[in-house]
């Protein structure tokens, strides 16, 4: 058996992260990477830009059935002022703001260059990396521990960091070894489903419409108190995506799994209220109801709208009955959209539920079932909205993980 004193598992977000610190602080570490080069979400995120951290951060926005408290506490470990003077002045990465989003993209606008970075500090720092290497098993051994690869090798560590993500995007070698091992050492590992994911309908209502995308504001109200949000939509040939749709579909997939009612996701399609509406409907101007409804919208979901809302489309403002009326507010203010499923783990941007909060230290997540097994990103069970949230808390948590690794080797 060869020995290295840190063993993290994963080569993604979190697992550069850790590797970064723990090498920085001294510890020899070897990295086990999957995939062939590592990062392999990093350079898919963002559409080839990776979104690396939000402008600000809204601590209520981040899902857990974990403590909010324990949540927030791991977020503060790594403010986001430090996060980004990380980015530009240790890996020397320029993050541009882009005004419309509140996103900080790299000046490149390449992920790739975010990987590379990170893959080069780490390296810097002293770091070593296997990759197309597979961990299928972490047991304790002694004071120490053993990390079984697939084909038979092991390696001895004297602590482990897992960082393998979850089950989201699989083709980016996402296969949830990670939670299996923890589960496996009797961690709690809450209820796993796919978040941040688009929204699909069986029939398709909207496959006419694939391809249109516009800035709405969705409300999911509920009892999990529900959320609120304002942005990009886009119909798809399923259904629809766009940071809007996929900030709520967890709780619409919760809420399938729960076997309960549906959760209702309430779109309004453009900044116009109800009474606006009322306002531009009354206001007796000349023209057509179709004419004025294209003036703000897209011209198909516009006659959309309009035909579910039984006004025919040669219908004049003057001509237009109060019962029409409100049908048609109705539609534009306060759509039910028709879910009936999701895209799952395939297109989900990360993974809800993971190991419970409280079963790892706030300052070091350290196992507390386990002394030396440290546990980072997207296995913990939490994440944020779309714009840069889940990368902060990949940042956040492997940055800990790593340092209390290297603080615990130093100390057996």
């Amino acid at each position: 058996m060869s020995a290295a004193p840190v063993v993290v598992v994963g080569a993604g977000a979190a697992g550069l992260m850790a590797a970064y610190f723990a090498a920085a602080a001294g510890a020899p570490t070897l990295v086990l990477e999957g995939t062939k080069g590592g990062g392999k979400k990093i350079v898919v995120s963002g559409g080839g830009r990776c979104n690396v951290l939000p402008s600000e951060v809204r601590w209520e926005r981040f899902v857990t059935a974990s403590s909010p408290h324990t949540l927030r506490n791991l977020l503060r470990s790594w403010p986001l002022e430090e996060q980004r003077r990380y980015f530009e002045e240790t890996l020397g990465l320029p993050l541009a703001l882009e005004e419309e989003t509140g996103k900080l993209f790299p000046a490149s606008n390449r992920s790739v260059d975010v990987r590379d970075a990170l893959l080069n500090a780490a390296r810097g720092a002293g770091a070593r990396f296997r990759f197309n290497t597979r961990v299928h098993d972490v047991r304790p051994a002694g004071d120490g521990w053993t990390v079984h690869l697939d084909g038979g090798e092991t390696l001895a560590a004297s602590a482990v960091v897992l960082a393998t993500g979850g089950l989201s995007v699989p083709n980016t070698g996402s296969d949830g070894v990670g939670l299996r091992i923890a589960e496996g050492l009797g961690h709690t590992v809450h209820r796993l489903y796919p978040a941040l994911t688009p929204m699909t309908a069986d029939p398709a209502p909207h496959a006419g419409l694939s391809g249109v995308s516009l800035h709405v504001q969705i409300d999911a109200p509920g009892k999990r108190g529900g959320v609120l949000t304002e942005g990009g939509f886009l119909f798809t040939h399923r259904g629809w995506s766009g940071p809007t749709v996929l900030d709520v579909s967890h709780l619409a997939t919760l809420s399938r799994l729960d076997g309960g009612p549906p959760q209702p996701v309430l779109v309004r399609w453009t900044a116009l209220d109800a009474a606006a509406w009322h306002g531009l409907l009354q206001s007796g101007s000349p023209g057509t109801v179709a004419t004025l409804l294209r003036r703000h919208l897209p011209a198909r979901l516009a006659e959309q709208l309009q035909g579910e809302a039984d006004v025919p489309m040669e219908k004049t403002l003057a001509q237009l009955r109060r019962d029409e009326r409100a049908r048609l507010v109705e539609r534009l203010t306060r759509y039910p959209l028709p879910w009936t499923g999701d895209e799952g783990y395939r297109k989900a941007e990360v993974t809800g539920g993971g190991v419970a909060l409280g079963e790892v230290s706030t300052k070091t997540l350290e196992s507390r079932r386990h002394p030396g097994l440290f546990l980072s990103g997207e296995l913990l069970d939490a994440f944020g909205p779309i714009g840069g949230y889940n990368f902060l808390w990949a940042w956040a948590t492997g940055r800990l993980a790593g340092l209390g690794a290297a603080r615990h080797v130093s100390l057996i």
